[in-house]
């Protein structure tokens, strides 16, 4: 019997998480189908999902109604709705975290969108959210923003699993590296345990290129088109590498500190010209994790090519970034816009959940 193509990227080192929720997959089974049929080893949440779930689906509706007696606000009884959720998932995942000894089965659950300018804000729900959920296998998302840079920090410092969210540039990932270690370092200084304390630094992929292609075709570099995303992704990559081999990651190491494993996110292809697995395949690779929407697990079970691919190429992928500043294209910059346009993107959806709850509550009050 042929293998299944998803679950077949385990033996490459890589985990599969899926990037979808709502409680139809969990009622029917389906969601402990994908981790025993498919391998998936996690799940991520945001905004959008919710917004999803929860507007096209009359599920919610006796909670909300129910919830609109005890809290005022519509982000309450979202947070309520969504913590009833993460909490199920992660008692599903549960038994894959165990076998995993904590180094899978998460299940994460992001402070508001509206925070990621906010630093104590965002500290302050992630520990409501943390104390809410109450599960060892679930992962509070902090965008990884200049603000959200010293909430990361504290957040891990405090004994919080962390996801960073929202990370389209190299110079951003390395501080997130930093402060992943430094919340470690200001744990062991307060006499405290980090050997049970995960974290995972999730990129944007797709974003990058669905910015960068028509640049580059004004400039007239069509080979480079579809090829930045991956180039930066394999960039971080080294990065990370090097990171876990410096003398600072190192001694925590000795105390017990788990890697921060690379997440490679918005893994669906936006441009239909490309192989709708494109940002999975190229990106198979020891101890990172891929976070796919539905369509594109579907994809790759049905036409997924697994291989260890994430370390190939490396000098074309420098080449790749090595043109782009010979033309005068700031990658930088553009990692910076995207991280601006990606806080109001995750916003929309946001403020569109919570009007789509403002008009349930009403309803339900008629």
């Amino acid at each position: 019997m042929e293998i299944n193509r998803v679950k077949h990227i385990r033996d490459f080192g890589q985990s599969i998480w899926l990037d979808f929720l709502d409680r139809e997959i969990m009622d029917s089974g389906n969601l402990k189908k994908f981790i025993e049929e498919d391998g998936v080893r996690g799940l991520t949440s945001n905004p959008a999902i919710f917004e999803k779930a929860i507007s096209n689906s009359s599920g919610y509706d006796a909670e909300i109604a129910s919830l609109s007696k005890q809290k005022t606000s519509n982000d309450d009884i979202f947070f309520g709705l969504a913590i009833k959720d993460i909490k199920r998932a992660a008692d599903i995942f549960k038994p894959v975290y165990d076998e995993a000894k904590g180094g899978d089965g998460f299940v994460s659950l992001e402070v508001s969108p509206h925070l990621a300018r906010d630093t104590e804000g965002t500290i302050k729900q992630a520990r409501e959210l943390w104390k809410a959920v109450d599960r060892k296998n679930v992962m509070i998302k902090i965008p990884g923003t200049k603000e959200g840079l010293p909430a990361i920090r504290k957040c891990i410092s405090e004994g919080m699993n962390i996801n960073i969210t929202l990370l389209f540039g190299l110079p951003r990932y390395r501080e997130v590296t930093v402060a992943y270690m430094q919340g470690l370092e200001d744990r062991l200084k307060a006499n405290l345990p980090i050997d049970q304390i995960s974290s995972v630094a999730s990129f944007f992929l797709s974003r990058i290129d669905v910015m960068i292609d028509p640049i580059l075709v004004e400039k007239g570099l069509d080979t480079l088109k579809g090829e930045v995303a991956i180039a930066s992704a394999k960039k971080a990559y080294e990065i990370y590498k090097e990171v876990i081999k410096t003398e600072q990651f190192i001694n925590l190491d000795a105390k017990g500190a788990k890697r921060q494993r690379v997440l490679w996110a918005s893994t669906s292809t936006k441009d239909p010209s490309y192989r709708d697995v494109k940002y999975v395949e190229a990106l198979i690779g020891k101890e990172t994790i891929n976070t796919i929407p539905m369509e594109t697990l579907e994809a790759f079970r049905d036409h997924g090519q697994a291989a260890n691919n994430l370390e190939d190429d490396l000098a074309k992928a420098k080449q790749v970034l090595k043109q782009l500043k010979k033309n005068g294209i700031n990658i930088d910059a553009i990692t910076q816009k995207l991280e601006n346009e990606g806080i109001e993107k995750f916003n929309k959806p946001y403020d569109t959940l919570l009007a789509g709850i403002e008009k349930k509550r009403t309803r339900i009050k008629s």
